[in-house]
């Protein structure tokens, strides 16, 4: 939905107006979602647990999580305006009455490339788990795959004019945000040297978790390099909404993405189900996949430098496109093979696959020590965490936290950097008014597509919400974590975690 295109000239009927208000519902969740993160983050880890030794996973999900509060509210803004212009007449972006159509671009991008992080940076964390249990090493270089994570999250949101560099842009602009796109390749190179020097030397454990890494490494390399050459002005001005610039995003997104998060499916899946996927299929998942998606897209290199643009559905046979286009047709249908390999392991596994234990990989994370699948209450005791790979480095002492009240939803609230508990915080039950709250959101945003009053409404009966909320929901008491519960009769100290 771009302006003026998506305007009331261009597009009447309510289908713009339904993406936009859906837009707004939609970061209103993921707004909430990266709170909660964060929050649990910060101050719910296990004793012990200081930042410097969280699990290089969790770090991704926080940079994340941060990234998703900074880009969300630029997409919010964006479709709020054009359904104001298109319910209320406003003209933000209608340039005939003063309005701005590059205005709508600078905002939608301004949240489009983080969004490009934002889906990418949870697969580090994917991936870093996987090459230790499978390298059977620790992490190499700790605090500069931390460093540049955050890094990556926080210059992804200097670059998003290069999806812009064929508007009309100062020249000073244009040569920032050059920079800016090729300073992005350097924590992104960084993390890739420390996982290499990581397996480099180990005796790999070459199971179909690693085998999806080792894939990505191949295509992000190569989708970072067309990412290099499109910073590029000149070059960018003349393949600009080509073929050259779809290979680039799925080299991206499918490789930086999309491999991870199959390997971390075949990671996961024993402890979410308490089966193994079948290593057979696995790697022929692996090999379809990775050989259909070459097939596909790296020909559009290629179509793209011959002048091929995107979003076309047909061309003149002189164009010279055909065989190439015919290649990754043929592709396609190797890739969409891979995924029904994987769709056929996911129901074998679920009914027949080997019984997985409790820590089936060897690997170093906590939720590992629990049986496969979890029990619902998670862990029995929490445990107290003795260094960054937490079950490698337990020993037969380790303490685990006791004096939790065994009558109420208690749990510990520590400190955001050491991990130090401060208090015992009891978590309400069960109530309807989150309920209430997200079907007064709900209508507000689906009767908001018809007429502007339904915000009034919608927002008297959110307040009306949160009033019932707040004073209809029992008081819960916060207790330090060295006041032992009433129920329980344990001394403070047996709340102290040992020290680690």
């Amino acid at each position: 939905a771009y302006v003026p295109l998506a305007g009331p000239g261009y597009s009447p009927g309510k289908r713009v107006d339904i993406w936009a208000q859906m837009i707004s519902f939609t970061e209103i969740s993921a707004l909430s979602g990266a709170v909660v993160v964060i929050g649990t983050v910060f101050k719910m880890r296990a004793p012990g647990m200081s930042l410097h030794r969280l699990p290089l996973f969790v770090w991704a999900q926080l940079v994340t999580s941060f990234m998703i509060i900074f880009a969300m509210p630029a997409v919010m803004l964006a479709s709020s305006l054009l359904a104001s212009d298109r319910l209320i007449d406003t003209h933000f972006f209608n340039p005939a009455e003063g309005g701005d159509a590059i205005l709508y671009q600078h905002m939608f991008w301004f949240f489009g490339h983080p969004e490009v992080y934002i889906i990418f940076i949870p697969a580090l964390g994917f991936i870093s788990s996987i090459v230790i249990t499978f390298s059977r090493r620790r992490i190499f270089g700790y605090t500069a795959m931390v460093l540049s994570l955050i890094a990556t999250g926080f210059l992804g949101f200097g670059l998003w004019v290069h999806h812009m560099f064929a508007t009309p842009l100062p020249q000073l602009g244009q040569s920032f945000f050059t920079a800016a796109s090729m300073m992005i390749a350097i924590p992104s190179g960084v993390q890739i040297f420390c996982w290499i020097a990581t397996m480099w030397g180990a005796k790999l454990n070459l199971k179909t978790p690693l085998i999806f890494v080792l894939g990505f490494v191949a295509i992000f390399v190569l989708g970072g390099l067309t990412g290099v050459m499109l910073a590029s002005v000149p070059l960018d001005l003349q393949i600009h909404d080509t073929f050259f610039v779809v290979a680039h995003l799925h080299y991206v997104l499918i490789g930086g993405a999309v491999f991870p998060l199959f390997g971390a499916f075949y990671y996961w899946f024993p402890k979410w189900t308490g089966r193994m996927l079948s290593e057979r299929l696995g790697k022929w998942n692996f090999w379809l996949m990775f050989i259909g998606f070459n097939l596909v897209f790296f020909p559009m290199h290629q179509l793209g430098l011959k002048g091929m643009p995107r979003r076309v559905y047909t061309y003149l046979p002189e164009t010279g496109w055909a065989s190439l286009n015919l290649l990754a047709s043929l592709g396609a249908l190797v890739l969409g093979l891979g995924v029904a390999v994987f769709i056929v392991n996911f129901f074998w596994a679920r009914r027949f696959g080997v019984v997985a234990g409790p820590n089936p990989w060897g690997a170093d994370t906590l939720e590992w020590s629990l049986a496969s699948p979890p029990p619902d209450y998670n862990f029995q005791r929490i445990p107290v965490v003795e260094g960054k790979n937490a079950l490698w480095d337990q020993s037969p002492e380790t303490p685990v936290v006791v004096g939790l009240s065994s009558t109420k939803r208690e749990t510990l609230v520590s400190s955001v950097v050491d991990a130090v508990p401060e208090l015992r915080y009891e978590l309400p039950g069960p109530s309807i008014w989150p309920l209430l709250l997200a079907l007064a959101t709900a209508e507000t945003f689906i009767i908001g597509i018809f007429t502007p009053w339904a915000f009034l409404v919608g927002a008297a009966l959110t307040f009306a919400v949160f009033a019932g909320w707040f004073f209809g929901s029992p008081n819960y008491e916060n207790v330090d974590a060295k006041e032992p519960p009433k129920d329980a009769g344990l001394a403070p100290e047996d709340l102290r975690p040992e020290e680690a």
